[in-house]
């Protein structure tokens, strides 16, 4: 048989992502800050959109608001109860969807003097007054506004340096150190090599290091954790030979061999257990305490609460919800006068912002129907606690609800749901499934590290359980877990052996 080219037609399935669908996809695994964000670029590049709060909505709603009838008031903190018939905020009728200068107080009294000179009026000088930032003009102009942020590690040691070393050569040697500090407050650079790299004397790099290290706050500019702790116990005048010797054993601190440390420290017992209250009191990591970013706190996506027949009420959070519109209005005027490149050009904005419009409806909609199902499969747990949380996976919510893993798993992502019981993760309530014994039920891997840890914490200091004696413990509750299971999840719950706890509770006793 001969090889030669040759054209022919075949017929054959295959999925196409349109697009919109990757749209949508990617609008529904964003989380709420992430969707606030690409919504305000869209509105920046569709001239079609706008956001439904703000100065043009309520223009709008006042202009069509009738005079004999008032408007009624709204609620800023309005929550939304999703059904398949309600629309969500910013959805309408009309929608073709389906689916600077800062006056010091005695600077006032000269401007006033200027103006009376002048000639000026008394409302001219009011204006004077409120345009120089007297306090009843713009934030703007206020010196508040004129904060931007805290100061930096390295901005705060640079500012003693300045005030603690007078040579300039010091200051070279000081602002080098200072850059070499991460954001813990350690020092990393070994001080040979910064002689070498500077050229200097390694005595004059060790005397600008022991000026660094006494800056504030207490520990910082150290080259380790044994001179970090050191220079803060000094400072309290704790740094006795005893708490030095301590201070070079600290791998039997970790390890919790306090028999060991009492014969190379030459303490008692009661000793030990002071020289320990003061190293905890320390701070390992001073240089956190600077330049860190402000914590964002956690904005649940749902509500979950009590309802008046004893069911639970899911609700979605309508603060989380971006608000936006299609201005018909402008289309229409747009398409009028337009000629046949623009005409194109806005039609592709219009497609484009009605399908916004309704992926973010879509998108709030099974946000809400993956919760529901996610805490009408949890309902012990919003009611007892963890320790009755239910093995889940996707595959069983996306059953429920006829929808594919992969939407629960996208839905689940980055969102947060505010119940009676705190604020958690969607992705909290998926956990393994730890089999039971005797063919009984099945339970939560969260609940049964959930009960690892009451069992610890239960202990006596005469009856430390080791990881078989809460196996044993386990298994007579009803679940049957092996020993190194025991062990991982009491590692990932940072709870130290058994060893290591009769220690450190012998010490204490």
């Amino acid at each position: 048989m001969a090889l030669a080219p040759r054209l022919e037609m075949r017929q054959g399935q295959s999925l196409v992502m349109t697009p919109q669908l990757q749209q949508a996809i990617k609008l529904l695994q964003l989380s709420n800050l992430e969707l606030a964000e690409y919504v305000e670029q869209e509105l920046e590049r569709n001239p079609l959109l706008e956001a439904s709060s703000g100065e043009p909505e309520s223009e709008r709603a006042r202009d069509d608001t009738p005079a004999d009838k008032p408007e009624e008031p709204r609620s800023s903190e309005e929550r939304l109860s999703l059904s398949e018939d309600s629309p969500l905020p910013g959805r309408e009728s009309d929608l073709d969807t389906d689916y600077d200068n800062v006056y010091a107080d005695e600077a006032r009294s000269d401007v006033q003097n200027e103006a009376a000179a002048a000639g000026s009026s008394s409302s001219d000088w009011q204006s004077l007054r409120t345009s120089s930032g007297g306090g009843q003009g713009n934030d703007e102009f206020s010196f508040e506004a004129t904060l931007t942020r805290e100061a930096t590690l390295s901005e705060h040691l640079t500012e003693q340096m300045q005030m603690s070393l007078k040579v300039p050569q010091d200051r070279l040697i000081g602002a080098y150190l200072i850059d070499q500090v991460n954001e813990a407050g350690y020092i990393a650079a070994d001080m040979d090599e910064v002689a070498e790299r500077l050229g200097a004397e390694i005595e004059d790099v060790l005397s600008v290091l022991e000026v660094l290290q006494g800056f504030e706050p207490a520990g910082i500019c150290a080259r380790n954790l044994k001179e970090c702790l050191a220079i803060q116990l000094a400072e309290r005048d704790r740094l006795d030979p005893t708490m030095k010797s301590f201070l070079d054993h600290l791998d039997l601190f970790a390890k919790r061999d306090f028999d060991q440390l009492m014969k190379v420290t030459g303490a008692d017992r009661d000793d030990i257990a002071g020289m320990i209250e003061d190293i905890r009191a320390c701070n390992p990591k001073p240089g956190l305490a600077f330049g860190g970013e402000p914590v964002v706190p956690v904005i649940p996506d749902v509500f979950v609460r009590r309802g008046s027949d004893g069911g639970w009420l899911v609700e979605i959070n309508s603060e989380t919800l971006p608000r936006v519109l299609v201005n018909q209005q402008y289309y229409a005027e747009v398409s009028s006068l337009a000629d046949a490149k623009a005409k194109a050009y806005v039609s592709e904005c219009l497609n484009n912002a009605n399908w916004l419009v309704k992926s973010l409806d879509q998108r709030a909609r099974t946000i809400l129907k993956v919760a529901s199902e996610i805490i009408r499969q949890q309902d012990a747990f919003l009611m007892y606690g963890v320790q009755h949380l239910r093995p889940l996976n996707l595959k069983t919510v996306a059953d429920a609800i006829s929808m594919h893993e992969s939407t629960v798993s996208r839905v689940t992502s980055n969102k947060y749901i505010a119940t009676p019981r705190g604020i958690f993760e969607l992705k909290y309530f998926f956990t393994s499934a730890i089999a039971g014994t005797e063919g009984g039920a099945s339970h939560s891997a969260e609940s049964v590290r959930h009960r690892i840890r009451e069992l610890i914490d239960a202990e006596r200091p005469d009856a430390v359980l080791s990881d078989d004696n809460i196996v044993e413990i386990l298994k007579g509750q009803g679940i049957d877990i092996a020993r190194r299971t025991v062990a991982k999840y009491r590692e990932a719950l940072s709870i130290p052996s058994s060893v290591q706890r009769r220690r450190e509770k012998k010490a204490y006793a």
